[in-house]
């Protein structure tokens, strides 16, 4: 995707926090699961706070690359989530489903997993079995971890 057909959808800390939370509300009556799989890197943070607020203490991950320089590219599998077996019992967490490559990996490790995402396009929609809030495809979702803080100039001095 390129720069200018991207829409921007920054996410906070808080907003991260607070949909993930209702991600958890969505998967409450769907439990207890055995085990929950975060998806790194991405999955990292929206798993923790799941596994919180269902009391999921036993942790697995899946270690998948698929991103190089805001492009979707070769996956690659760096680690499989081991403990989960097919995944019977188990769910899996990430932050995002995008194409669904990804989500098709983890499918064909886990087909008995529970599948949910913060976030899911159109194209990895199908895919997932619980989300919370879907976003065009042509929209870029920037994370909190992939912001920093930087100062801005007013907007009186942007007049040019």
């Amino acid at each position: 995707m390129s720069d200018s057909q991207a829409k921007a959808f920054p996410v906070s800390w808080e907003e991260l926090h607070r949909t993930s939370k209702a991600l958890a509300w969505r998967l409450l009556e769907l439990g207890p699961f055995e085990g929950l799989v975060a998806v790194t890197r991405g999955g990292l943070v929206p798993a923790a706070i799941v596994a919180r607020e269902l009391e999921i203490r036993l942790i697995d991950t899946a270690c998948i690359s698929s991103y190089h320089n805001r492009d979707q590219g070769h996956l690659d599998v760096l680690k499989p989530a081991e403990m989960a077996g097919d995944g019977e019992g188990w769910l899996i967490v990430d932050d995002l489903v995008d194409t669904g490559e990804t989500a098709k990996a983890l499918r064909a490790m886990m087909p008995k997993a529970h599948f949910a995402t913060v976030y899911a396009k159109p194209a990895g929609r199908p895919l997932v079995d619980t989300f919370v809030t879907e976003v065009s495809q042509d929209t870029w979702i920037f994370f909190p971890w992939d912001m920093e803080p930087q100062p801005s100039t007013p907007i009186i001095g942007q007049k040019g």
